[in-house]
């Protein structure tokens, strides 16, 4: 017959073994580690301990060997397991990966989880999968736009070295626009959100008309100054920048209280 190791626990070992075998909000497993340790220092075989726990004596002898080499860590959480064998290959992932940034379908303008799915012979699923640990949307679609200005270069240094290293003392704003600007309402005051209820609004809408929002970035602090008006011709620019030079000088007056 073998031999099992024994098993020999200091005084706060125990105290902390007995805590969890009593204890009634832990899982059931982590009592019954606590148990099988309690009873292999009280001498008793991988055998006895099954029989009085009703478990396995592998079980019994899993968490005796786990203790020893572990200590108490090793009773809070299971061994790491391997896991199943995974279907495709990492080239054949890489394959994918490749597919969907350098090519393109025959009959479409990007790719699907089923056209991928039915070229590489996997499952939508598992393109998907694939795409959502890479971080691909092939979908999804941006424009971008390259000035034919000879001096672009030049002048964006120019502007950007501004916005690092203004002026001493000198106000450098960010100003832009953006005009046709749908001014909406809804037809009916809507209910606010309250608990078990989100907020309430009506499906449909009512025109004002459209609006044009003038803004100017404060680049040193971050600060916003904004308007909307009806047009946007030079006499609302001229509007917009004198707003922007009382707002400055309130701002100053302010800070030199």
């Amino acid at each position: 017959m073998r031999i099992a190791p024994p098993v020999q626990l200091s005084e706060e070992d125990r105290s902390q073994l007995e805590a969890l075998a009593r204890a009634r909000s832990l899982p059931a497993r982590a009592v019954e580690r606590a148990q099988i340790v309690l009873l292999a220092a009280m001498g008793k075989q991988d055998l006895e301990i099954a029989e009085e726990l009703s478990v396995t004596p592998r079980t019994a002898a899993r968490w005796r060997i786990r203790y020893l080499k572990a200590g108490i860590d090793g009773l809070k959480k299971d061994a790491p397991r391997p896991g199943r064998t995974p279907i495709f290959t990492p080239e054949k992932i890489r394959m994918v990966v490749e597919k969907t940034t350098q090519e393109k379908p025959p009959d479409a303008t990007h790719w699907s989880t089923r056209s991928m799915a039915r070229a590489m012979s996997m499952s939508e699923a598992t393109v998907r999968r694939i795409w959502h640990k890479h971080g691909l949307k092939p979908h999804v679609v941006k424009t971008f736009k390259l000035s034919n200005d000879p001096q672009f270069i030049e002048r964006l240094e120019d502007i950007v070295g501004l916005y690092l290293n203004p002026p001493e003392h000198a106000l450098v704003l960010s100003i832009d626009e953006k005009s046709q600007i749908q001014a909406l309402d809804r037809t009916q005051p809507g209910l606010p959100m309250k608990k078990g209820r989100g907020e309430t609004r009506t499906h449909d809408y009512k025109r004002h008309g459209t609006t044009t929002l003038f803004a100017a970035l404060n680049v040193a602090d971050g600060k916003i100054i904004g308007t909307c008006m009806d047009r946007h011709r030079h006499q609302e620019w001229l509007k917009f920048l004198h707003r922007i030079d009382e707002q400055t000088l309130a701002d100053k007056q302010l800070h030199n209280c």
